[in-house]
């Protein structure tokens, strides 16, 4: 996410977290819901208000109720958020993420034919001209 997204508290984060979870598109209950420890549901309304107060939520009506998604799009909050990861977990190597998940999983066969393809297709969009 842009900017917004590095001033969130935990718990704010963990909502924003949710609504992507929940397909980008929530209401405040089911929000709580995904939530650990979740709190009030008052409380979640107040955090709510505030995160679109930051620009990172939006809502439209649904009915009576209030349907929350974010401003970023999930394929932009997912890149931040890997970029983020990979800043503080692998030293911003993406190829060292690769291996980790490679070694500590258990990949069935088709799984790393898959991936393999992947792999070759990328090979080959890279000797195109």
């Amino acid at each position: 996410m842009p900017d917004a997204h590095t001033r969130l508290s935990r718990r704010e984060r963990e909502i924003v977290n949710a609504v992507f979870a929940l397909e980008n598109r929530a209401s405040a209950e089911e929000i709580r819901g995904r939530l650990p420890d979740p709190p009030s549901y008052s409380a979640v309304r107040a955090m709510l208000v505030r995160l679109e107060a930051k620009g990172v939520l939006r809502h439209e009506m649904d009915g009576a109720r209030y349907i929350y998604s974010a401003t970023t799009s999930p394929t932009a909050a997912k890149r931040a958020a890997l970029k983020q990861y990979l800043g503080v977990f692998f030293k911003g190597s993406a190829g060292d993420l690769v291996t980790a998940l490679l070694r500590q999983e258990r990949w069935t066969e088709a799984e790393l034919e898959r991936l393999r393809g992947e792999i070759d297709r990328i090979r080959r969009e890279r000797q195109k001209p």
